[in-house]
């Protein structure tokens, strides 16, 4: 007998719910449907911060549980996230588990995967029902697409931004605050996650647009050639409206922060456009950005091999094509 699918959600840095978990409750509802069994959704946060959450999450569930957890104003969200989860899962042996496959959801899929003992399906980029969630997600840069299930039925999957389109259910579900401590471990039903402490927060410079959440992405690469370089890329973002990342190679030589990074190790972003500055395109940006909508490159490389998948690949100059399209979309605007 199938248990409940469950949703834990998680808070963008502003406050509100993260695109990625609207997205995942929209799929976990749909596969309820399918299915034909209840699903719920967790929204855990410091006091007086889960409630207007969960509310917006309701927008996409029928029921959805709030745990108001003192613990996360000074420990990983993850982990309080992860433990409040357990605690409130813990009864259902068949539950199947949805988590957005963010820094923090994947964080939270291990450790809820520790605690409740179950399996975890990573980047599942479609996900189906046939007795349990069957998983589908493309290996080795998307040539190959894997497809999985549980052995048992039930556990945990993990998805990426941009793998569903967000929809609100016709009509708004119910929030309920958990009873009791949930944020917290009592017993000796499950094992406790391992106490962390945040020492520090940093907290990126105010108005910086988060390219998970950007439209538009301007990204450079080692062509940029110093971080001095990148401030064509913020010109032409700022024309478009919209945000600046980076691959690797450009994160690793210094010239812009980690935060924006693309790539099989940084953010896996799904804008309207992507425009590529000086990228080559190896397999390990490409996994983080070949869902974007229309991929504009500017390479001096013409068989680079981002010209094999971008929908417009300009061979020139950067440094002479960029500020050039900057000065036309100024023009456009006077």
């Amino acid at each position: 007998m199938p248990g409940m699918l469950w949703v834990v959600a998680e808070t963008a840095p502003d406050g509100r719910l993260a695109r990625i978990s609207a997205e995942v409750a929209t799929l976990a509802r749909g596969l309820a449907a399918q299915a034909g069994v209840p699903v719920t959704g967790i929204v855990v946060a410091p006091p007086g911060a889960a409630s207007p959450v969960a509310g917006e999450l309701a927008a996409y569930l029928p029921r959805v549980v709030a745990v108001d957890a003192p613990a996360a104003a000074t420990s990983p969200v993850a982990v309080v996230a992860a433990t409040a989860a357990a605690r409130l899962i813990a009864g259902d042996d068949a539950a199947c588990v949805l988590v957005g496959a963010s820094p923090d959801g994947r964080d939270v899929a291990g450790f809820l995967a520790a605690m409740l003992g179950v399996g975890v399906l990573t980047n599942a980029t479609t996900v189906t029902w046939d007795g349990g969630p069957v998983a589908e997600k493309g290996v080795f840069g998307g040539r190959i697409v894997t497809t999985s299930a549980f052995a048992s039925g039930h556990g945990i999957v993990t998805v990426p931004l941009g793998s569903v389109t967000a929809e609100a259910a016709p009509s708004a579900g119910a929030v309920e605050m958990a009873a009791g401590d949930a944020a917290s471990m009592a017993g000796d039903e499950l094992p406790p996650a391992p106490p962390v402490l945040v020492v520090e927060r940093v907290v990126e410079a105010a108005g910086a647009v988060q390219i998970e959440e950007a439209k538009i992405i301007v990204s450079g690469g080692r062509g940029m050639g110093s971080a001095e370089g990148f401030r064509l890329a913020d010109e032409l973002a700022a024309e478009l409206g919209g945000a600046v990342a980076a691959s690797r190679a450009a994160v690793d030589a210094g010239w812009i922060p980690y935060s924006r990074q693309v790539g099989q190790t940084g953010k896996i972003v799904k804008p309207d456009v992507y425009v590529a500055l000086g990228i080559s395109g190896a397999v390990q940006h490409k996994v983080g950005m070949q869902g974007a909508g229309t991929i504009v490159a500017v390479n001096t490389d013409p068989d680079a091999p981002i010209a094999e998948f971008a929908d417009l690949f300009v061979v020139g100059n950067l440094f002479e094509i960029v500020p050039a399209l900057v000065a036309e979309l100024k023009a456009r605007k006077a």
